[in-house]
This record gives C-alpha cells, structure tokens and sequence, in this order.
C-alpha cells in the first residue's frame, strides 16, 4: 500500500475536546505510523493547509438495506436486487465522512466481505445479519391477517422470529456462526412494524439472558431495541449492553444503565425526518401516527443520560430517502449537548461501544487510518459536519476515497 503523508494537519483530540498545533501524520499499511513535526517522507503528500484533521466518523445504528419506506417491502424483495440497491446508501455515507457504521438489522456476511474487499465504496459493516424478534414483535412484519411468514435466511428481512429460550439461543448461535459482530434482539413495541404499540415488552426475562449469555460465550454482546423506560429497564437488567433509541428513559433507569455500562443509541434524526417527510414518502398513516410521542420525548433523554453519565453513542435508523439525513443528528444533539461531547458520541464513544478502541476513534499513532478532513473547527460550529462539501479528504484503512483541493 502507497505510504502517505498528511502534512500541516490540525488535528482534533476528540478526548479533550481541542486542536492541536499543526503537525504532520505519516499513514503506512492502512494505520497511523507516526504523528510529528520531523521531517517524513511518503510516497504520497497532501499539504492540508492547517484544516481540521479528525477520526473517520461512526454511526451505530443504521440499515443499510433499506432503500425504501417499508420493511414488509422489503421481504418481497431478491437478495440480489437488495444488495445493489444498498451500493449508492452506502456509497453516500462514506462520502458524508462515515468510515464505520452497525447495522441494526439486514446487512449479512456478504455485503460486509464486499466492502472489506474494497468491491465497493462503503463504511465498514459492524453486522447484527438478522435481528431477534418474538412472534408479533418488533421484527415481525406479519399484518393481524396474515399467517405465513418465509423464513428463508436470504428472504431479505430486518428480523427472524424466535420464541422461548431454546429457539433464542439456537437464532443467536446461528447469527454468530454467520459472523456477526453483535447480536440485535427487539425487546419493545416499534413504529415500523404493524401489530405491537410502542409500550409493548418484548421477549421474557429468560430469553433475553440466554441471548446475552450466548452473545458473551462468543466475546460479543447484545443490542436491543427499546423505547419505553420499562422496556430499557428489562434488558438493562439482563445484561443487554446498548440500548437502541430510549426516548423514554428516566432518571432512576439512566443511574442503573451507568451503573452496569451500558450505552446508550438515541436515534432522534430518525423521528424528525419521519414525521415531517414520513406520509410523502409512503409511510402507512397508521404508523405516522406512532412517531408524534416518540419524538416529543427525544430531546429530554439526551439531558437525562448526560446528567447521569451514561455513554452515549451517534446513531440515526433512517431508512429509504430518509439516508440523506445521516448528519442532521450533529444538529438534533448540539442542541442539547456541548459540540466536544456530540463529537465524542460519532468517534471514541462508538469505538468504546463496538469494542474497537484499539483500531478507531481517535487520531492516533498505531489506529486504523480512518480521517476525515474539513475546513473550520467542527468544535465551535457542528454544522461543519452536515454539510459534506466541507470534507476535503475522506480516508478508510489508509485508502483515500476523497481529496479536494
């Protein structure tokens, strides 16, 4: 691989929350080799003019499969055609400045190899393959008046149906078996499925623990998707480790998620763009209709987790046009939460949370070459991040996929 050097570089301490001096960064194998002022030499220079250099950004939450507004849908759908019309989504997060994003739900084995053979241009895919759904959960796309449900794995699909400890356990071996990275299991009501409001608590006591014990046996954990303070409390206390969403949390569940470390993946860009595009863009009326206490409650989880501490983490869940909107949570969050802090969430928090901090997240000697580079300081003006015409370099494992003058 050609060794590259990134000359007069401000680079950006997402831990302290500063700019550094401008230095140079030598990137040799894909990783960071050195960070300095002595004279280096590469094969490559690319003088940044004393630009904002900064980690390659992470979201934790998306699907990268649904180009369309409808997970039933998609059920109808060939594997095949899926897996082309993810290509441009894909594509346009990488050159929105996301180097790595967790899929919540859909994405497999296949489409992560394509992109780690550089096939296409792409974040890396953290995958869950299918997420883990009771009968008439969250992942059951099923209508009140329909009983067959396909359960082919190559049906592409956010979920799969299990009931009872045994098939849990047998649904999370088999995800692993496939390589996922993290195990995704819907323990509340949603707004995107027909047949469970969002109060609704999803999978027993029991089940919810074999997955997380199963999830541990193979040195991962569990995600779950939860909205109501009763569904967050009843995965955090069987040992799930990120919860998805959580507009509802309280003040005595945010102390018990810090207190077991669990994090925490608010989604709001996914509500605001939903209700306000939702119906234009094929939405069904009746689960428009789910979103307005949803996203009332947004804004109030971000204070309620920051004042109790819990780790929180960027994510989005859009879905079908809505992809455009990836950035717009750097707006949603600094609204309610310092800029420093909001950075944090996008890069070494999501490092922290994929347990990847030894490769991602920081601009660091020895880490995956995952940067971005931008004009102006993201710390005093996140809208820097919402506009990827700023981004003047975007490089993933050393490899640069933009370069603007």
């Amino acid at each position: 691989m050609t060794t590259t050097l990134l000359k007069n570089a401000s680079i950006l301490d997402v831990d302290a929350g500063s700019l550094s001096a401008t230095c140079d960064v030598l990137i040799a194998e894909g990783r960071i080799a050195e960070i300095g002022s002595r004279a280096m030499t590469a094969e490559r220079v690319i003088d940044l003019k004393g630009r904002t250099l900064m980690p390659g950004l992470c979201d934790a939450h998306v699907h990268v499969i649904v180009p369309m507004n409808s997970f039933a849908l998609l059920t109808k759908w060939s594997p095949f055609y899926t897996a082309i019309r993810a290509m441009p989504i894909l594509r346009d997060m990488l050159m929105r400045g996301f180097t790595t994003v967790r899929d919540a739900g859909g994405a497999d084995f296949g489409l992560a190899r394509a992109v780690e053979e550089d096939l296409i241009p792409s974040p890396r895919i953290l995958y869950s393959g299918k997420a883990l759904s009771q009968s008439g959960g969250h992942g059951d796309m099923r209508g009140p008046g329909e009983t067959a449900h396909d359960d082919h794995y190559y049906v592409p699909s956010l979920g799969r149906i299990c009931n009872g400890v045994a098939e849990v356990r047998a649904a999370v071996r088999d995800e692993i078996r496939r390589g996922a990275h993290q195990v995704k299991l819907m323990v509340g009501g949603g707004i995107a499925s027909y047949t469970d409001p969002i109060h609704y608590v999803q999978f027993s006591r029991e089940e919810i623990r074999a997955a997380v014990e199963e999830a541990g046996n193979a040195s991962t954990y569990v995600m779950a998707h939860a909205y109501t303070n009763r569904c967050i409390r009843h995965a955090v206390e069987c040992g799930v480790r990120s919860i998805e969403h959580g507009n509802f949390l309280d003040d005595e569940t945010a102390a018990l998620m810090r207190e077991s470390g669990a994090y925490l993946v608010p989604t709001l860009s996914a509500y605001t763009t939903m209700w306000e595009e939702g119906l234009q863009v094929g939405m069904p009326a009746e689960l428009h209709a789910k979103i307005r206490p949803v996203l009332d409650a947004g804004p109030r989880q971000l204070e309620i987790a920051a004042r109790h501490g819990v780790p929180m983490v960027y994510g989005t869940d859009l879905i079908g046009p809505l992809h455009r909107h990836q950035s717009l949570e750097f707006r949603i969050r600094g609204e309610v939460l310092p800029a420093a802090e909001v950075i944090r969430q996008a890069t070494c928090n999501a490092a922290a949370l994929f347990n990847m901090q030894d490769q991602i997240g920081r601009v660091k000697e020895g880490l995956r070459a995952d940067l971005i580079a931008l004009r102006g300081n993201p710390l005093e003006d996140l809208g820097l991040l919402q506009a990827p015409e700023n981004l003047s370099l975007i490089m993933k494992d050393g490899r640069i996929y933009r370069e603007a003058a």
